[in-house]
């Protein structure tokens, strides 16, 4: 009787030797739930589009430090490509690509960005690990990858930034083996990949909510015939018929505590309604004119457009 029951026992333990599993998954590193705005979680409410910037991340891990590295970092640019792709998913936003957007960065020019904001970052911590677990008959290879991104959100009206957060994200794979039986875990390179979205994915519904509650504003190109040219055309989400109002901006004044530039609510001067479209793509503008108040042609470069809130 001893004996079968050894003989059953050796039986199941060769069955089990037979079964390999590998299981891949993908965790923030710190559980945050973000706080969506409406405008977020409502897709059919009008959106005008804000136009946005993304720069290259850098790389400042120890990785991209070292002299072996000193090429473009391709950690940075995957990151900065991962949150183009989240950021166009969302169907909110106009993305810009200049080529001489590194030299404004460098300069800190932000105001020659034509955009409404620019999305700074780095990754700031990128590393691999690999725990064993080893038990009488078995042993589990855990590989973990984790990466640190660090974002900030710039005005490139004020040169300000707006936002900025950190995040954390984490990647794994895990093999088993039994009584030596069963497939060697190689060295796994997509947990990398993985471990980088998901540190993106934790900081894109943030992003899309600072953006999103930032008032869109246009701006005056020119007088055109009996109305006026106004930046921000149907890609934008601006409809023939839209109406907006004219602002002239506040003063500007220091903040004595801070030291940085502070402009007071500017005076509302006259409205518009959006006639037609001229141009495509980035260089459309929509002709406009006005149904109420007043704008002299000697104040089109002080004032700017923003929507009209219901």
């Amino acid at each position: 009787m001893i004996k079968k029951l050894s003989i059953i026992g050796l039986s199941l333990a060769l069955i089990s030797a037979c079964t390999t599993t590998t299981r891949e998954s993908l965790s923030p590193a710190v559980e945050i739930i973000p706080v969506i705005s409406p405008t977020i979680i409502a897709p059919d409410q009008k959106t005008l589009k804000r136009m946005v910037a993304i720069g290259r991340f850098s790389d400042e891990t120890k990785r991209g430090s070292s002299f072996l590295f000193s090429g473009a970092s391709k950690l940075g640019q995957q990151a900065s490509d991962i949150l183009a792709a989240r950021l166009t998913d969302s169907g909110k936003f106009i993305l810009l690509e200049r080529q001489d957007l590194s030299t404004i960065i460098a300069e800190e020019a932000y105001t020659k960005v034509a955009a409404d904001f620019i999305i700074l970052g780095s990754v700031s911590e990128f590393g691999r690990s690999t725990v064993s677990e080893v038990g009488v008959f078995s042993r589990n290879k855990i590989q973990v990858a984790t990466a640190t991104v660090n974002i900030r959100l710039v005005n490139t009206k004020t040169g300000k930034i707006v936002y900025s957060e950190e995040a954390t994200g984490e990647a794994r794979v895990e093999s088993s083996r039994v009584m030596g039986v069963g497939e060697r875990a190689a060295y796994n390179t997509k947990i990398d990949d993985k471990s980088l979205s998901a540190a993106i994915s934790k900081l894109t519904s943030n992003i899309i909510e600072n953006l999103m509650d930032s008032p869109w504003q246009a701006y005056i190109v020119s007088d055109f015939g009996n109305g006026f040219l106004m930046t921000g055309g149907e890609d934008q989400g601006v409809k023939i018929g839209d109406k907006f109002s004219v602002v002239v901006k506040g003063q500007t004044i220091t903040n004595p505590q801070t030291g940085m530039q502070l402009e007071l609510p500017g005076e509302k001067i006259a409205k518009i309604k959006v006639i037609e479209f001229i141009g495509q793509g980035d260089n459309s503008v929509s002709y406009v004119e006005i149904y109420n108040g007043q704008l002299p042609k000697d104040q089109i470069k002080d004032v700017v457009i923003r929507e009209i809130k219901d």
